[in-house]
């Protein structure tokens, strides 16, 4: 399906359509998705149920992210990072006076909206390192992704079926990632500190968090 001639509020409601047009900005976005319930479920749902479950999870999260700034006329962009010991994460990305910024679902108070501040993808993607962690402290980020356009998915109305979108997710292992250390940096990587960890899992849906192992 070529992409500049898809009509992006094709299948979406009159109801459905008003609602993306409350949502002025990226921060609106966000917000939109901190107040969501966290989705612990593996299922992956569209941006138009979303809308109505008022749920998401990560995954979730990042395609509605990408959905409503599509709608800005932005590119549905999301990039994957990839954990050790912890849950993958996935954000919604977008460029502002050049810089990127990002949109994401966490179950976490420290992996979602970024300003728009970052001068490469490298650098946006740091800014989650320090606060990228699992439940016994260990900081877990280990690569991210090339960007992916969601575009390529259109022919399968992505932004507003009924049908799990679980196989979106699997393209993501499929696609390039870059490391953002070696061996020899993580094995002397330390513990995040204990205020952190516990800011950073206020209010988290306890069945949804990753259960690290120890010693791994």
């Amino acid at each position: 399906m070529n992409s500049k001639s898809y009509n992006i509020k094709k299948n979406f409601s009159k109801e459905e359509l008003a609602f993306f047009k409350k949502l002025k900005s990226p921060i609106d976005v966000q917000q939109f998705l901190n107040e969501t319930k966290y989705n612990p479920d593996s299922v992956t749902c569209s941006p138009k149920t979303i809308i109505h479950s008022r749920t998401a999870n990560c995954f979730e999260g990042a395609l509605f992210g990408a959905a409503a700034l599509r709608m800005f006329g932005h590119k549905p962009i999301i990039v994957d990072l990839i954990a050790e010991n912890d849950d993958d994460h996935v954000i919604a990305i977008f460029k502002q006076n050049n810089c990127y910024g990002a949109i994401a679902k966490s179950n976490t108070t420290t992996l979602r909206f970024r300003e728009p501040v970052y001068r490469t993808l490298r650098e946006l993607v740091m800014s989650y390192f320090d606060f990228y962690f699992n439940t016994l402290g260990e900081k877990s980020l280990r690569s991210y992704s090339v960007p992916v356009n969601l575009s390529r998915f259109d022919k399968f109305k992505w932004m507003t079926t009924d049908e799990d979108l679980e196989f979106m997710g699997d393209y993501l292992f499929t696609v390039k990632h870059y490391p953002i250390m070696t061996k020899k940096m993580i094995n002397t990587l330390a513990i995040a500190d204990k205020e952190i960890v516990n800011l950073c899992f206020t209010g988290s849906v306890i069945g949804g968090l990753f259960k690290p192992k120890k010693n791994c």
